[in-house]
């Protein structure tokens, strides 16, 4: 059993699906950020990072009990426990999915949250943020426009890089982004929405 320590957010919602696209046995346990949860010594013990998410394998290397942080590290693990084709074999391959991957990590993630945080829920108004932020946003989605014109999937087949960057880009209107002006990326987004797995995992925790 693994535990998914979580809360409704884009990158509780990579992991949470990547636990059901596996079929692995998972319980969801809720942590509430607006109320500081994830700061608690006990869950500090667990992320001393202090955000979500993170896992607990009660079946870890070795048989023994291992707690994993940050997204990316998530869904790297679990592929390789269960050597999906999700983290593909090939050298050539698993590089290519490894660049999208960080691609997600190191700016779709953070300067589309940093979009969410400026047009939504920053107490002031702030119009140069919100401009930079739109801006930024624009020209991420237009770098996914572009790959995905060349290819089905970010790293050519489905994989991780994309578990990763769905439930960001189910946020485009967060972001001041109309999705049809991205024809590829709306095509890969309606693709990836149609998968039962996703559907599962983009429910996950139920709050």
């Amino acid at each position: 059993m693994i535990d998914l320590y979580t809360w409704p957010t884009p990158n509780g919602r990579k992991v949470s699906i990547m636990l059901e696209e596996l079929g692995l046995q998972y319980r969801a346990i809720t942590i509430d950020l607006s109320n500081g949860a994830q700061l608690t010594p006990e869950y500090l013990r667990l992320n001393p990072n202090g955000k979500i998410p993170t896992i607990v394998d009660d079946d870890g290397p070795g048989g023994g009990e291992l707690a994993v942080f940050e997204s990316g590290a998530i869904l790297i693990y679990l592929a390789e426990k269960t050597a999906s084709p999700l983290w593909p074999s090939d050298a050539v391959s698993r590089l290519l999915t490894l660049e999208w991957l960080m691609f997600q990590m190191s700016g779709l993630g953070p300067m589309l949250g940093q979009a969410h945080y400026f047009r939504r829920f920053a107490e002031e108004r702030v119009p140069y943020a919100i401009e930079r932020y739109e801006k930024e946003a624009a020209r991420l989605y237009g770098v996914l426009d572009r790959r995905l014109g060349a290819a089905e999937y970010l790293a050519g087949d489905y994989s991780i890089a994309d578990i990763a960057s769905f439930p960001w880009i189910a946020r485009h209107e967060w972001q001041g982004i109309t999705l049809s002006d991205y024809a590829n990326v709306a095509r890969w987004f309606a693709a990836i929405a149609a998968r039962p797995a996703v559907q599962r995992g983009m429910k996950v925790p139920k709050v």
